[in-house]
């Protein structure tokens, strides 16, 4: 099922003005104030006010109200003027920068929206609202106001963003945007204002009310752009979103004079882009690190997959086989008119010996090529690689990396083994015939006993008084007794326990597991 995001900037045009002639705080201290700030057009011989930020909408100043006025309400009120080319400018630089980290269909919905089709999109980031709430923290990090709905169909999605204040992303389940168009006005239809003040006056206050109404009567008096929009964020109504891509991205366009429907047709034709693309990637000396696939419908909806690539790469088989494992989510409908495709995103690669011979045999395994398969069917966080850091604490020194990064030179101690399974947190035990000094006779582990046979330890650690002095016990820090030990039935496992082991003040001593060795 499709899914729109409408994002909704307010205040964009002062919020880009702030943005761009920002400046930190002189040797560290805290910025004062800044005034309420509008941007100005000119109208018959004086200054109508254009944008307001949020500083001068709460003094009540409003656009359409002439400069002079609005001075009345803020004697120290900053007025620049208005750029409107500017202004859409900048909306498509954002848009750019949302389509390279959040959907493959991205679009400016001028003068101060944005358009995202985030259709199968969602596994990126884990799930929908996850996503959203990320496009919305960093927008909101670039000092920008926004508001942002999420819905199945464009128009109800942009109805939602601009009408409902909630403060937060606001999520349309799927099937729900009827229910949710109901009861907004009729201005939230993107409609004239000429057309809703008519509505007004004839008692059509909701949405809903527009519904159940014929269409005859209003279509002769308002024209047929009322249902039209009406029918568009209903869903019965296709709405495009077209993308926008920056001039210096490569890419390759195929138009079909027969519509397209089968997986195998698509196929042929990703081979063929797939190839214009990666000779545009040779003469840039570049290579991509994420590709996307769009299919144009002849009803007019657009639909994309992306997959991704672990190192830069202008392989062209290697793009078409990561691209023909996604075609079975493309719905064709009545039928594919064109396919585009791009990579948005590149980086440098240099040249090989040999590129370009499809027979070349190349020396040892494509390991890039199987983490890219592996990584665009189960996701680029379900791929990774464990690099050492530096930490105290056991749980701290691995981190997680990209698969094929480099580790940094970073190493663990040899002399220090560590189980090749960790616990995400250790677990505690219940311990029995216990010495000073000495590991347990026996351990019970969800509900399982272990006896010991063999151990080695204690190695001491001390905690980080830096980080988390007294988080563990609610006490000063204290310290870790680690031991290996071998169990009858052949486990090894990594145990410990804490304090320094006299136990005298501190009570009963806890232990816990930590991990198993291979």
């Amino acid at each position: 099922m499709r899914r729109v995001a409408s994002v909704y900037l307010p205040h964009w045009s002062t919020d880009r003005l702030r943005r761009k002639t920002a400046k930190p705080p002189p040797d560290g201290r805290t910025v004062p104030a800044a005034p309420a700030l509008v941007t100005a057009i000119p109208d018959h011989g004086r200054r109508i006010v254009a944008a307001v930020d949020v500083g001068a909408r709460a003094l009540g100043i409003a656009p359409g109200m002439t400069v002079t006025k609005a001075r009345s309400f803020a004697p120290g009120l900053e007025v620049i003027d208005a750029d409107p080319e500017a202004d859409f400018v900048g909306l498509g630089r954002l848009a750019l920068w949302a389509g390279q980290r959040y959907a493959p269909i991205v679009a400016p919905d001028p003068p101060d929206g944005l358009w995202l089709d985030i259709t199968g999109c969602a596994s990126l980031f884990d799930t929908e609202r996850a996503l959203i709430k990320d496009l919305h923290r960093r927008l909101a990090a670039f000092g920008l106001s926004v508001q942002i709905a999420v819905a199945d169909t464009a128009g109800c999605a942009h109805a939602v963003a601009r009408h409902v204040l909630a403060g937060r992303p606001v999520t349309i389940e799927p099937g729900d945007h009827r229910k949710a168009l109901e009861l907004l006005p009729v201005a939230a239809l993107r409609l004239e204002p000429g057309v809703v003040e008519g509505l007004r006056k004839l008692g059509f206050d909701r949405i809903e009310q527009l519904i159940g109404t014929p269409r005859g009567p209003l279509a002769k008096r308002f024209g047929r752009t009322l249902h039209r929009r009406l029918d568009q964020a209903l869903g019965h109504t296709p709405e495009p979103v077209e993308p926008v891509f920056p001039d210096a991205m490569p890419r390759a366009r195929r138009g079909f004079m027969e519509p397209l429907s089968t997986a195998e047709a698509f196929a042929q034709v990703i081979r063929d882009l797939a190839a214009d693309v990666a000779g545009q990637l040779v003469e840039a000396g570049k290579g991509a690190r994420r590709l996307d696939c769009h299919f144009h419908r002849v009803d007019g909806h657009t639909q994309a997959i992306r997959v991704g690539t672990a190192a830069p790469s202008r392989a062209p088989h290697h793009f078409a086989k990561l691209l023909a494992a996604k075609i079975e989510g493309v719905d064709p409908g009545l039928g594919i008119e064109a396919m585009t495709l791009v990579a948005p995103l590149v980086e440098p690669l240099g040249a090989s010996q040999g590129e370009g011979l499809e027979s070349l045999v190349r020396g040892g395994p494509d390991l890039s090529a199987l983490v890219d398969a592996l990584a665009n069917r189960f996701g680029q966080r379900c791929l990774y690689r464990t690099t050492p850091q530096p930490s105290a604490m056991p749980e701290r020194s691995v981190r997680c990396a990209p698969a094929l990064s480099d580790a940094g030179g970073a190493a663990w101690n040899a002399d220090l083994p560590r189980p090749g399974r960790m616990l995400v947190a250790p677990e505690p035990i219940d311990v029995t015939a216990m010495l000073p000094d000495h590991p347990p006779a026996m351990f019970v582990w969800r509900g399982k006993r272990f006896r010991v046979t063999q151990a080695d330890g204690p190695e001491r650690l001390h905690g980080e008084w830096w980080r988390d002095a007294g988080a563990e016990t609610n006490r000063p820090l204290t310290v870790r007794d680690y031991f290996q030990v071998e169990t009858t039935n052949g486990g090894r496992y990594w145990l410990f326990r804490l304090g320094d082991g006299e136990n005298a003040v501190t009570g009963p001593m806890r232990w816990f597991i930590h991990g198993a060795f291979a």
